[in-house]
């Protein structure tokens, strides 16, 4: 029995992972989940597994949980209840499925702790991948990618010698823009982007893979995952979403791993690893339905984020705090109808411009550096909404 440690319980990796928990109770027990303020999910969540600490964004939500739950639990606040979550003594493995760099700190706490760590918090190695990977293997415990590209690569490079792999390639759905022009682009809204043709994902993610830059932030992921420089990660649009990623080896041979579009899948894989289990309700791959597989050549004048992601990712340092930084407050700009969709793109762009690079910086550089780029990046954005009244 393993007992797992949830970060983010209520995003759409949160409440996947409670799915693939509760579809196995003789081998998956929720000890310790955070979440921020979906109350009601929450406490749908805490009803349903039982957990022994929980804790929510602050005092406020805390007060309103606690009306709502029919059995005490012990709830802690703001940035001492993810740390507590993160440690929790009884957990096995910590799952972080927590949105946006918020994650950095409780991933570290977490593996200071010697905790087994099923990542899906993408921005916490953009932001401070040196500082993430260092820890890893001071600490000598398991970093088990969530994102199902990079779960893929992880279980294509099973058995097989890294020295001789030559080439991560990543697979792209292109969004649910795929196959508007930029014009076309330019009076796009909230209501388009959050239409996903392959995946069900949180509002964030989804304009992200709409942008791209949610594959820019894969390769800048995959660069530390997988100490792959980046000029030999490649990503290709893929239709379908059945390949999840490849990985080409010395001799030429490619290894795929293929399923049908369900996040359950690497979730349920990183927390049973190195076993696996039956997937309950899960829908089996048979080829011969989808009938056709179809790849395109990524264009990076057409997704120009993950162009921004690539210069940023070779720059380096504090260049990749200010991608991400920008990015998540232009993503919530558009979502709150400020700005534009094209607008996201040229706000990174003004960002990575404005900024001057710090190689190999601290923790608190991180952080600092994290909290300007917001305020400026803000900053633009209101004069830009007030102009638009």
């Amino acid at each position: 029995m393993k007992t797992i440690s949830l970060l983010g319980a209520t995003g759409s990796i949160g409440v996947q992972t409670v799915d693939v928990v509760t579809s196995h109770p003789e081998h998956f027990q929720i000890g310790a989940l955070a979440f921020g303020q979906n109350i009601e999910k929450g406490a749908e969540i805490i009803e349903r597994v039982r957990p022994k600490l929980v804790a929510v964004k602050d005092e406020q939500v805390a007060d309103r949980l606690k009306r709502l739950l029919s059995t005490p639990v012990k709830i802690l606040t703001g940035r001492e209840g993810l740390r507590a979550v993160a440690t929790f003594e009884d957990a096995d493995v910590v799952v972080n499925a927590l949105l946006g760099a918020v994650g950095l700190e409780p991933t570290l706490e977490a593996i200071k702790a010697g905790k087994t760590l099923a990542f899906a918090n993408k921005e916490t190695l953009v932001t401070a991948g040196h500082l993430v990977m260092e820890a890893v293997e001071k600490h000598g415990v398991d970093f088990l990618p969530v994102d199902s590209e990079h779960s893929a690569i992880f279980q294509a490079m099973n058995g097989e010698a890294r020295d001789r792999v030559k080439r991560i390639i990543l697979t792209a759905s292109g969004g649910s823009f795929r196959d508007l022009s930029r014009a076309e682009l330019a009076d796009v809204t909230v209501e388009d982007a959050l239409k996903h043709p392959n995946w069900k994902m949180g509002a964030k993610l989804t304009v992200d893979s709409a942008t791209m830059m949610n594959k820019g932030l894969e390769v800048i992921e995959a660069h530390w995952l997988f100490g792959m420089p980046y000029d030999r990660i490649d990503v290709v649009i893929h239709r379908e979403s059945i390949i999840h990623s490849l990985v080409e080896y010395d001799d030429t041979s490619v290894i795929a791993q293929l399923g049908t579009p369900d996040m359950r899948v690497p979730i349920q894989y990183a927390l049973s690893y190195p076993d696996r289990l039956d997937l309950h309700r899960g829908k089996r791959l048979n080829l011969w339905e989808i009938g056709a597989l179809h790849f395109e050549k990524l264009d990076m004048d057409r997704f120009r984020c993950i162009k921004w992601a690539y210069e940023a990712g070779k720059t380096g340092g504090t260049a990749l705090t200010v991608l991400n930084a920008a990015n998540e407050e232009a993503v919530f700009a558009f979502l709150n109808r400020k700005i534009a969709f094209l607008d996201i793109e040229d706000i990174v762009a003004r960002a990575l411009d404005a900024h001057d690079p710090i190689q190999r910086p601290d923790l608190g550089t991180i952080l600092e550096t994290d909290r300007k780029t917001r305020e400026i990046v803000r900053g633009w954005i209101d004069r830009h909404a007030a102009t638009r009244a």
